[in-house]
């Protein structure tokens, strides 16, 4: 038990004790003392003087004085400052919490509560290579289901491999119009790149006939067009030329901007190079030999090459899902719904769900083809991921662009009955954006995955050498450290900020050995084992009951770690953990800075500070560790 519970926990009791009532954490509120008045936590008695029938004065002194002697290994003291009951925790409880966990490396973590959860994140397409906005999407996983170990939970890493559809198609359609027979080893390209460069051929063609056919449109031509992408163009257009009528703000601009990519999306549609993208989807499901070995091919190339990218940023998982396969299983479940009435089928022979009533829209979930889209391999998946592990909740790392997406997955499986809906949870988070503006997939602007990291460690060799203390290193442990602060000053930069917020990245800004980075922390964990090799513990020696300020400000900081955790478990938000280690660091750097190890003014403080330093540095490991992090012996 942390100390913020020990204290409430307490309260409560001698609340009860005292006045013959029950009492819980509701009753009453617990904060941290301000600065400028002497205690370390506060109670605020306010909300306790009608329950209690005691004044202020009355009540704070009653409970201080219960409190110092039923508990006189918590507190030392205790005042009172109008309905504030400040009081000072004893040094005796900061020196048993030293001595019974500076060597405990599991500090802060908690046993296994019997509860079981999945994370999926990564979740790629297999026509590109791994980009910026992955990163996010992996180390925010990766790390929140590190954190939900922390705490407990028996946690199973999971990705949904987005294997087949018409993104897929559209490059396997390009290296047939254009590949030449080009391979990895034929063009010394990773298979992810490769077949990522003809997704963006084939989207510069359909860009180059959807403005075509837009032409033909303007000339009136619109033969090119079914009867219904006519119909959409025609109340499309109309509702632009309503808008064009209106006065001219930015949120007028917006909707027009928002119709027009709607028109150019119903042209591309249209195109023939989709037609036969469309076809190829339908030879897919079929099982057309030719189409299954180059869909087979194109696609080992990209798992061959994603797979070294996440060894390179330390990416893993327990189980990987292939919609190649789950699409099958949510085929069947929509048929069942179909049966009972959940969904409907329009007279194209595709099938829907009516979610009006629920605020939402009407959602496709079959083509009139029969071919699947995603929410049919979602709906599939989400019942796959039940019956194997039995989870008592289900995480989707997925970017907000989705926030809808998985409002309806959620909502259909409700709809279904499913006993597992309601522990689905969409943990989303906001894009990763470059100073020049949003990266997009389609025109071939997306920051590549293996670059960044590499443009990271170049920039942390750079950042290394200008400081001028690596001239005993070797290559090897040179080329080691730098992807260290590198790929740690990249991911620190990425999770050290609440999920929800978008984020703009600069290299130039998240490696840097000062300030609110990765580099800073590894800088002072470094020090400290620095300090550990250089300095001799003592285990059979009697420390001082005495603390200076700055000593206690960093014993009561590490103390926090576990109410840290436990906060970044709820809220499953890793920036709670980056931002908690960057001021245990932070605190050690001003204590280390006033106050000598080494040159203690005792052997006794000298011991004391040395256990300081190791439980700082083990809380900085075990923290940097659960974002992902490596921090470097030496540096």
């Amino acid at each position: 038990m942390y100390l913020l519970h020990n204290i409430q926990s307490s309260v409560i009791e001698s609340l009860s004790e005292l006045y013959g009532q029950e009492f819980t954490e509701k009753d009453f509120q617990i904060n941290q003392t301000k600065p400028e008045f002497e205690g370390d936590y506060t109670v605020v008695l306010f909300s306790l003087l009608k329950k209690t029938g005691r004044a202020p004065q009355a009540l704070g002194e009653e409970l201080g004085n219960h409190i110092l002697e039923t508990k006189p290994d918590l507190f030392s003291k205790y005042n009172i400052i109008k309905g504030f009951l400040n009081f000072s925790v004893a040094d005796s409880y900061w020196m048993n919490l030293i001595n019974d966990h500076y060597e405990d490396e599991r500090f802060g973590k908690q046993s296994l509560n019997g509860k079981k959860v999945m994370v999926e994140y990564s979740s790629p397409n297999t026509n590109k290579p791994l980009h910026l906005g992955h990163l996010r999407n992996n180390f925010l996983g990766w790390s929140v289901a590190e954190i939900l170990k922390a705490n407990g939970f028996t946690v199973f890493k999971s990705s949904i491999v987005n294997d087949r559809g018409m993104h897929i198609c559209k490059s396997m359609i390009a290296w047939e119009k254009w590949g030449n027979g080009e391979t990895p080893e034929s063009s010394g390209k990773k298979g992810d790149h490769l077949v990522g460069d003809f997704y963006v051929m084939f989207e510069n063609e359909l860009r180059k006939q959807a403005i075509e056919l837009k032409q033909k449109e303007d000339a009136d031509d619109v033969s090119h067009y079914d009867e219904v992408q006519q119909q959409k163009l025609i109340e499309l257009q109309q509702r632009r030329n309503k808008l064009l009528e209106e006065p001219q703000t930015k949120a007028t601009a917006e909707k027009i901007a928002k119709l027009d990519d709607d028109m150019m999306e119903t042209r591309r549609g249209a195109t023939a190079i989709m037609g036969e993208v469309k076809q190829m989807l339908l030879d897919w499901e079929a099982g057309k030999p030719e189409v299954i070995d180059l869909w087979k091919m194109m696609n080992s190339w990209v798992y061959e090459g994603m797979d070294v990218t996440y060894k390179l940023i330390g990416s893993d998982f327990d189980r990987t899902y292939y919609e190649s396969n789950t699409y099958l299983l949510g085929k069947d479940i929509i048929q069942d719904g179909l049966d009972r009435g959940v969904f409907y089928r329009k007279p194209d022979n595709s099938v829907w769900i009516d979610l009006t009533s629920d605020g939402l829209d009407e959602k496709l979930v079959l083509r009139k083809d029969g071919t699947s889209v995603y929410i049919t391999q979602d709906i599939g998946l989400a019942k796959q991921k039940y019956d194997e592990y039995k989870i008592d909740q289900s995480i989707y790392v997925i970017g907000n662009e989705q926030n809808y997406h998985m409002k309806v997955l959620k909502l259909i499986c409700q709809k279904l009955g499913l006993s597992y809906a309601d522990n689905i949870h969409h943990l989303s988070y906001g894009m990763v954006e470059l100073p020049t503006g949003k990266m997009k997939s389609r025109e071939g602007t997306v920051v590549d995955a293996d670059d960044v990291v590499a443009e990271m460690e170049k920039e942390a060799q750079i950042k290394t050498e200008e400081l001028g203390k690596v001239k005993d290193f070797t290559p090897e442990e040179l080329a080691g450290l730098y992807h260290i602060i590198g790929l740690g000053a990249l991911k620190f930069f990425l999770l050290r900020v609440d999920p929800k917020n978008t984020i703009e990245f600069d290299p130039s800004k998240t490696i840097d050995f000062v300030g609110f980075t990765a580099p800073f922390i590894q800088f002072n964990y470094a020090r400290i084992k620095s300090i550990l090799r250089k300095n001799e513990l003592q285990k059979n020696i009697h420390l001082p009951l005495d603390f200076l300020p700055l000593e206690k400000e960093l014993i009561s900081s590490i103390e926090k770690y576990p109410a840290i955790i436990k906060q970044a478990s709820e809220e499953l938000n890793p920036s709670a953990i980056a931002i908690y280690i960057y001021n245990i660091a932070k605190t050690f750097s001003s204590f280390y800075t006033e106050h000598s190890i080494a040159n203690a003014e005792s052997e006794e403080k000298k011991q004391l500070r040395l256990r300081l330093a190791i439980m700082t540095a083990n809380v900085i490991k075990s923290g940097m560790g659960l974002l992902g992090i490596d921090v470097p012996e030496r540096m």
